[in-house]
């Protein structure tokens, strides 16, 4: 985990010297394309917020569920190993072609137009990692590690994921296919701002992905 204390290391270096920025969500800047989103179109930064940029073809029926408008949604996360326990805002695509970010740095979300978490395929969940005033709630989802849960309120139950990996990626080089891509069982995608920060765009040059499965 040497990356993910250098991540560490470098925040709060930075949070001496200039406001902490938030960023949004990992599906930033899509453009509809019959079937499929095209990311990767830079959007200017509104107010204060990053937008994170995924420069591939994501197809939309990865990452659809079975009938996400017809099952119950989730509510709420819970991170033990973090502290983490924090309502589940709806997440959709803004008229500008972003995914809106959660309206509360304190709050996480989840992508509502793509996998319910229980159901096969990834579930999307992400929140910022800090904002102008101090962190975030994913500030320090890059402590999770292989073994940690995570449980998702859906409906009158607590669904249970078991972490996998956690893994840092350059925006540039954001593997899409794997982050999206279908899973023939019920897994989590929680997604932040990570790596070094870029002054010029306010904004964090990388993505952090946590993977879970449903135990």
């Amino acid at each position: 985990m040497a990356g993910s204390a250098r991540v560490v290391r470098h925040r709060r270096r930075r949070g001496r010297t200039l406001a902490l920025i938030g960023c949004v969500l990992a599906l930033a800047a899509p453009v509809y394309v019959g079937a499929a989103v095209l990311v990767g179109r830079r959007v200017d930064i509104d107010a204060g917020r990053a937008t994170w940029i995924v420069p591939h073809r994501i197809d939309l029926a990865d990452l659809a569920g079975p009938d996400p408008a017809g099952e119950a949604p989730p509510t709420r996360l819970r991170i033990a190993a973090l502290g983490v326990d924090t309502p589940l805002e709806d997440l959709e695509m803004g008229g500008s072609g972003a995914l809106a970010s959660p309206k509360e740095y304190g709050e996480a979300g989840w992508f509502a137009g793509g996998t319910v978490p229980g159901d096969p395929g990834p579930a999307v969940l992400a929140g910022h990692v800090d904002s102008k005033t101090g962190p975030a709630v994913f500030y320090r989802l890059h402590e999770l590690k292989p073994g940690d849960t995570v449980s998702v309120l859906r409906g009158s139950g607590w669904l249970t994921f078991r972490v996998t990996a956690s893994e840092h990626y350059a925006k540039a080089q954001f593997p899409s296919a794997k982050v999206y891509g279908p899973t023939p069982v019920p897994e989590l995608r929680l997604i932040t701002c990570g790596g070094s920060f870029d002054q010029s765009r306010h904004s964090y040059r990388d993505n952090l992905v946590v993977y879970a499965v449903l135990v």
